[in-house]
């Protein structure tokens, strides 16, 4: 994989560490989605003095750890190299981090130093927080998420099945011959990793089996309508729904698992709804499940929530990066899958799997309630039967997903 780039996350990071005003470049996103590699291309192309490190190690380092790294740094500054790129990797392992980098930052400033500095996180909680209580106006955020269906596609060659299935993290996707072990890579590499060490580094979780049995739910329930009160009736552990609640919002900013939220029209009623869960990507689903390929693609019920769960995953990744909520909408019998609210339009997204014709009844109802939506059916075969709707074919949806705001 160090031969492919993310080009469009590469130039973003390129143009944020060349221009001006100088920002900390911040790249924030899931374990084994390549920022790290990323950051390595960066590096490699970088025509001038450089330093990468990295936190990640079985000791957290201190925080002279960074003051030592940004002094190597400063003492590869000359005549001949004017900037020098620092890169520190899941730095916000160490306790006060934020407080240490604004410090180094701020003196650099002073001194006309010209130190260009990116910073890569896994824990969108402990760098979000970190970013807004110190370093106000300094930062620039670039979010990488999973891997695109197009960049499986391009690299992998994989088709649409099989990324529906196998997910975007790119350092599995080569096992997938052997789905036994590719779903023991996820399972032990990538989601233990996140639940034991990350997580844990939030905040103090005083009951970290149920923690494992809320991801463990989220994953067996892709994309649909859970209540609190339900999962506390379904897990073994004793614990409540405050309880379930935190460890679903600990989840969501491990890259796991989004709960959304109703949407009502207000936001007073939206906070606290009945969540549908949200899991980020599918192979996640898939191995948890301990289902082959060829079983879940032969489960219709589940394979229609694969579906559903990948394009609410992607449309989540999208909305993120413009500051949206995704949200979905339940009236007595009728649902619609994702909603949201952009340049002043709300979008009402509905996803069939099912090639056969789509009921339309529910999105229709939305358009009445709420005048001037945007109403748009993903579906396998791309069928106009009602002006009012706009359709988008699944595989189109997973080409260009900025085929929805295009319709």
């Amino acid at each position: 994989m160090k031969d492919y780039i993310r080009k469009k996350l590469y130039n973003d990071l390129w143009r944020g560490l060349r221009g001006k005003p100088n920002l900390i470049q911040v790249a924030l996103g899931p374990r084994q989605v390549g920022k790290t590699t990323l950051a390595l291309q960066i590096l490699e192309h970088w025509k001038g003095e450089k330093l990468y490190e990295s936190a990640d190690q079985p000791s957290t380092p201190s925080l002279t750890w960074i003051a030592g790294m940004w002094q190597k740094a400063r003492a590869l500054i000359s005549v001949n190299a004017p900037e020098v790129l620092l890169i520190l990797d899941e730095v916000q392992k160490i306790t006060n981090w934020s407080e240490m980098v604004k410090k180094l930052v701020d003196e650099d400033r002073r001194a006309g130093r010209r130190l260009r500095v990116m910073l890569l996180g896994s824990s969108a909680l402990l760098m979000q927080k970190g970013l807004t209580e110190s370093l106000a106006g300094r930062f620039e955020i670039h979010r990488h998420f999973h891997w695109s269906f197009s960049e499986c596609k391009e690299y992998f060659n994989l088709s649409l099945n099989e990324y529906l299935y196998f997910g975007g993290y790119p350092g599995a996707i080569p096992m997938r011959r052997n789905q036994e072990r590719w779903a023991r890579y996820i399972r032990d590499s990538l989601i233990e990793t996140v639940l034991s060490k990350d997580v844990l580094l939030m905040m103090p979780v005083t009951k970290p089996a149920l923690l494992r049995q809320v991801f463990g739910l989220s994953t067996a329930h892709p994309a649909e309508i859970l209540s609190y009160q339900k999962m506390v009736g379904q897990l073994q552990d004793a614990g409540n729904t405050t309880t379930v609640a935190s460890y679903l919002n600990l989840l969501s900013n491990a890259f796991l698992v989004a709960p959304l939220e109703r949407w009502s029209g207000s936001r007073i009623k939206q906070r606290g709804s009945i969540p549908k869960l949200l899991v980020l990507d599918n192979a996640l689903v898939s191995a948890m499940s301990g289902q082959l390929f060829k079983q879940i693609k032969n489960n219709k019920s589940l394979w229609g929530r694969m579906i559903e769960n990948a394009v609410g995953a992607k449309l989540y990744m999208i909305l993120q990066d413009k500051g949206v909520n995704l949200l979905y909408w339940r009236q007595r019998q009728e649902e619609v899958d994702f909603i949201f609210n952009f340049g002043g339009k709300v979008y009402a997204v509905e996803v069939k799997s099912s090639a056969q014709k789509a009921t339309e009844n529910a999105l229709l109802s939305f358009g009445r309630k709420y005048k001037k939506s945007k109403l748009v059916l993903i579906s396998p075969i791309k069928e106009k039967m009602t002006p009012e709707i706009s359709y988008v074919a699944l595989d189109d949806f997973f080409e260009n997903p900025d085929i929805v705001f295009e319709t």
